[in-house]
C-alpha cells in the first residue's frame, strides 16, 4: 500500500482534510440531486428548489476543496480520526441544507439536529409529523440515513482509487465495530463490494413493501432506513399503522441489517459462515431470549398474535438500534421497560449498520470478566481471553474495556445533563 508507515505531516494535512472531506460532500451534493428530480416531478416547487440549491452549493465547495485544494496525502490512525471526526460535522452542515431552503424546518439548530440524527442513524427526529413532509424532502431525510448507515467515508473510499490511500485508517476511525472486516487485500475494492451488497439489499426490502400495502413513496423511504438500522419513516406512528406482513419483512431485514455485511457477503457462497460465526451465534442467541421475555410479558394484556409480532418486531428494533416502533414502550409493564433499556445497549454485530456497543464487544467482556474471576481463584494460573475459537490479543481486550467505560461515562454524564435541563426548565415554566 502506497505510504505505508509514513504519517502526514504538519503541511500535508490540511490538504488531505481538504481532499477526504471535499470527496464525502461531493458525493452528498450528488446524492441530494435523487429527491431534487423527484420534487420536481412530482412538482413540488418549494422542495425541488431548495434540495437543488443545496446540491449546488455542495457540490460547489466539494469539488472546490478536493479537486483545488485538497490534495490526497498519507493518513495514519490520528489523521484518519481527525479527518472522519471534522467530515462528519461538515457533512451535517451540508445535508442540512435541504431543510432550511425548503422552509421544512426553518431553524438552523433544528435543521442540523435532524441531518445530524440523520447521518449518525439515531433516528432522533424534530419533524412530529412525517406524513406533511413534501416527498422530496422526505425522501432526503430518509436518504441521510441510508448514506450514514454504511459511512459516506466508505463509499468515497469506493468510488475514488486515490482515496485508498490510507483507506484502511478512514473505515476503521467511521465503522463502529473496530477494525474493518477486509474481504480482499484493497480495502478499496472491499468498500465497493459492502456498498454493492447493501444496494441490493436495500432494493430487495424496497421491492417487499411494494408487494404490501406501501406505496412507493413509503417503501423506499422505509427500505432505506431499514437497512441502515434508523428508523426515520413516513408516519408520525411509525410502523404501528402498518399489516402484519410489513413489520415481519421489517423485523426480517432489521435483523439482517443487524448481522456482520461482510458475513453475509461471505455466506453467499458458503452459508455454513453463519454457524461457524461466534458472534453471530450470540447475536442470535441474545435475540431470541429478549424476544421470549417480551412477548412472554405481552401475553398478560395482548391477544397471542399482537404478542408475538409486536414483541419480536420491537425487540429486534431495539436490539439493532433502528429505533421503529409499533406500540409505546412507555405503555409496557416496568419491568419490560427495564429490559427495553438494557437491550439499547446491545447493538448488533460489528460490521454491521447498528450501532450502540455491538456484539462483539458484549461477548469480549463477558469472557474476559470469567477470566478475571478465575484470576482471582487460580492467581497461579494463565488464562487467555477466548471468543468461539479465536483467541483476543490482551490490548484487543484492554481496548473494548476502555471503549465500554468511556461509552457508559458519556451515557452516565449525558443522563446527568438531561435531567438537570429538564428539572430546570420545568422551574422556570
Amino acid at each position: 500500500m502506497p505510504y505505508a508507515g509514513k504519517l502526514a505531516t504538519p503541511r500535508s494535512l490540511p490538504r488531505t482534510l481538504a481532499f477526504v472531506i471535499g470527496a464525502a460532500v461531493t458525493a452528498v451534493g450528488m446524492m441530494m440531486m435523487v429527491p431534487t428530480v423527484i420534487a420536481f416531478v412530482l412538482a413540488e416547487h418549494d422542495a425541488a428548489l431548495g434540495l437543488g440549491a443545496s446540491a449546488a452549493i455542495a457540490i460547489g465547495c466539494g469539488v472546490l476543496g478536493w479537486r483545488t485544494l485538497g490534495r490526497p496525502g498519507p493518513i495514519g490512525m490520528k489523521e484518519g480520526f481527525a479527518t472522519v471526526g471534522l467530515a462528519w460535522f461538515v457533512l451535517s452542515a451540508f445535508c442540512a441544507l435541504p431543510y432550511l431552503f425548503s422552509g421544512t424546518i426553518p431553524g438552523i439548530t433544528d435543521a442540523f439536529f435532524e441531518s445530524a440524527s440523520g447521518l449518525t442513524t439515531t433516528g432522533a427526529s424534530v419533524i412530529s409529523n412525517p406524513s406533511n413532509l413534501p416527498r422530496g424532502i422526505g425522501i432526503w431525510r430518509g436518504i441521510t440515513q441510508w448514506l450514514g448507515g454504511m459511512g459516506v467515508i466508505v463509499l468515497s473510499i469506493a468510488v475514488l482509487p486515490l482515496l485508498g490511500t490510507g483507506g484502511v485508517q478512514l473505515a476503521r476511525a467511521e465503522t463502529p465495530g473496530g477494525a474493518p472486516d477486509r474481504l480482499t487485500p484493497r480495502f478499496q475494492d472491499t468498500a465497493k463490494r459492502l456498498w454493492l451488497f447493501y444496494v441490493a439489499l436495500t432494493g430487495v426490502v424496497a421491492v417487499l413493501l411494494v408487494v404490501g400495502e406501501m406505496d412507493w413513496y413509503q417503501a423506499l423511504v422505509h427500505a432505506m432506513t431499514t437497512t441502515a438500522t434508523g428508523g426515520f419513516g413516513t408516519e408520525s406512528t411509525s410502523i404501528a399503522s402498518f399489516s402484519a406482513y410489513t413489520k415481519w419483512v421489517l423485523t426480517a431485514f432489521m435483523f439482517i441489517s443487524g448481522a456482520s455485511f461482510a458475513l453475509h457477503y461471505r455466506a453467499l457462497r458458503k452459508p455454513s459462515k453463519y454457524g461457524k460465526s461466534a458472534e453471530f451465534r450470540l447475536y442470535c442467541c441474545l435475540t431470541v431470549i429478549a424476544v421470549v421475555i417480551v412477548i412472554g410479558g405481552l401475553l398478560a394484556d395482548h391477544s397471542i398474535g399482537t404478542a408475538v409480532v409486536d414483541g419480536t418486531f420491537n425487540v429486534v428494533s431495539i436490539i439493532t438500534t433502528t429505533g421503529f416502533a409499533t406500540q409505546d414502550w412507555a405503555a409496557w409493564r416496568p419491568a419490560l421497560q427495564i429490559l427495553v433499556v438494557g437491550l439499547m445497549f446491545l447493538g448488533g454485530m460489528a460490521g454491521s449498520t447498528s450501532g450502540s456497543v455491538t456484539t462483539f464487544r458484549v461477548g469480549v467482556l463477558t469472557k474476559a470478566a470469567f477470566v478475571d474471576l478465575r484470576r482471582l481463584v487460580y492467581p497461579r494460573g494463565v488464562f487467555m481471553v477466548r471468543f468461539g475459537r479465536d483467541r483476543i490479543p490482551e490490548r484487543v481486550v484492554d481496548s473494548v474495556q476502555s471503549f465500554f467505560l468511556f461509552y457508559m461515562f458519556l451515557f452516565t454524564t449525558g443522563t446527568f445533563l438531561l435531567t438537570f435541563i429538564d428539572a430546570n426548565v420545568s422551574e422556570t415554566m
